[in-house]
């Protein structure tokens, strides 16, 4: 065989999986097609501006413009993710466990909130808790020679 031969060969090898994913996997083939209609949408909606600089001044100060953006290039990170077989998003536990630390101390830290959470949170885990109180054992506590003036 030819190094051409080779090559093509290899190529075809090292594509076949992506090729195969494409075909029998639904959720790629509707992410393609969901970001192929929102770009469509927004060509569509940018070319009937006319001019360059009108669809240009369009596309930075719409709103709806920048959503259907946004929605293509989502959709179409989801679209590569699935094709080379990696998870969608890495750090979602991650990104739950710091959500939910940060909720908890703005809660237990919160002037407003925060004694009865915490007052809360300790009779939970620790059980009821009898009060102390301090009473001293002799009244000699404000004779002079015991420190206190």
């Amino acid at each position: 065989m030819s190094k051409k031969t080779d090559k093509l060969s290899d190529a075809a090898t090292n594509v076949r999986p992506y090729v195969e994913r494409a075909l029998k996997d639904e959720e790629l083939r509707n992410n393609v097609r969901r970001a192929f209609e929102t770009a469509k949408d927004v060509y569509g909606e940018l070319v009937s501006q006319g001019h360059v600089s009108k669809a240009a001044t369009h596309a930075a100060t719409d709103h709806d413009v920048q959503e259907n953006l946004r929605k293509t290039v989502e959709e179409l990170k989801q679209a590569t993710a699935r094709l080379q077989g990696r998870e969608e998003d890495t750090h979602r536990g991650r990104n739950t466990t710091v959500l939910l630390t940060g909720i908890a101390i703005g809660i237990l830290f919160n002037p407003a909130t925060g004694p009865q959470a915490r007052a809360w949170l300790r009779e939970t885990i620790l059980g009821p808790s009898d009060e102390i109180e301090y009473t001293p054992a002799d009244e000699e506590v404000d004779a002079p020679g015991n420190g206190a003036a």
